[in-house]
């Protein structure tokens, strides 16, 4: 087994925007869906997944009926996980990692900063075809204010600190931080942001017909950055562009 081959894989993040047009008047959770396989991510990040909603059944002709892990990973993604954050009473919606590798499903924890705005920390462990090192995966969706933002990182930190044992960790999202004070706190835990190191600033990914904030991230720890791409080509299907990354555990 020659271990570089075996041990590169891609990673996607995204803001599904609930499987939404930018402006809420199209379902696009089938064009994403299709959109997403296109690239072959081994690791997908989801945020404002539309886990449920009976409502959108009854809007949209072609809505999913089933769960939206099991539409998008159906035959494709080995294994998903879910974390619900919100609750309402059509359905609700949270963070999602899909694997093409086997996934151990860690917990989804309460990282909310404010009552308004329920917040998770979706963590799992995967681990890539023939290789034991494991792989620490974060899902997070961080909160539309500053303070509430420092306040989420350092319980974000505690629990990488608490359940990696300084192993490889990706954390991925929607980091809503546009003006970068992410980055010197996952630096000091040992972290590089994707774009960071290729390109020297953060992907501007937000509002997707014509980004201007960086929100979006991908931070990986104990990985090899090979290559990032924004997908600009999605700017329909969500509020939000994509972003993808091939790494290389190490």
């Amino acid at each position: 087994m020659t271990m570089s081959k075996s041990a590169r894989f891609t990673v996607m993040s995204m803001n599904v925007h609930k499987g939404l047009s930018p402006l809420h008047r199209h379902s696009t959770i089938y064009q994403l869906r299709e959109k997403m396989r296109s690239h072959h991510p081994d690791l997908l990040f989801l945020q404002e997944l539309q886990q449920e909603h009976r409502g959108r059944i009854r809007r949209f002709d072609q809505w999913p009926l089933t769960e939206l892990t099991h539409f998008l990973s159906e035959e494709f993604w080995h294994d998903w996980h879910y974390g619900k954050n919100v609750e309402y009473r059509n359905g609700h919606h949270g963070n999602a990692i899909l694997s093409k590798h086997p996934q151990q499903k860690g917990n989804n924890y309460d990282i909310s900063a404010y009552r308004f705005e329920s917040r998770g920390l979706l963590h799992s462990v995967t681990k890539l075809d023939g290789i034991d090192k494991p792989i620490h995966c974060f899902c997070v969706h961080l909160a539309l204010f500053e303070r509430g933002r420092e306040r989420q990182l350092e319980a974000i930190i505690g629990h990488i600190q608490n359940l990696t044992q300084g192993g490889p960790t990706i954390v991925a999202g929607d980091f809503n931080n546009w003006r970068n004070r992410v980055s010197t706190p996952m630096k000091a835990a040992g972290f590089n942001e994707v774009f960071e190191v290729l390109t020297g600033s953060p992907a501007k990914t937000f509002p997707s017909i014509k980004p201007l904030l960086p929100m979006d991230r991908i931070y990986v720890r104990g990985l090899k950055i090979h290559s990032a791409e924004i997908l600009h080509e999605w700017l329909k299907l969500s509020d939000h562009l994509g972003i993808t990354a091939e790494l290389e555990l190490v």
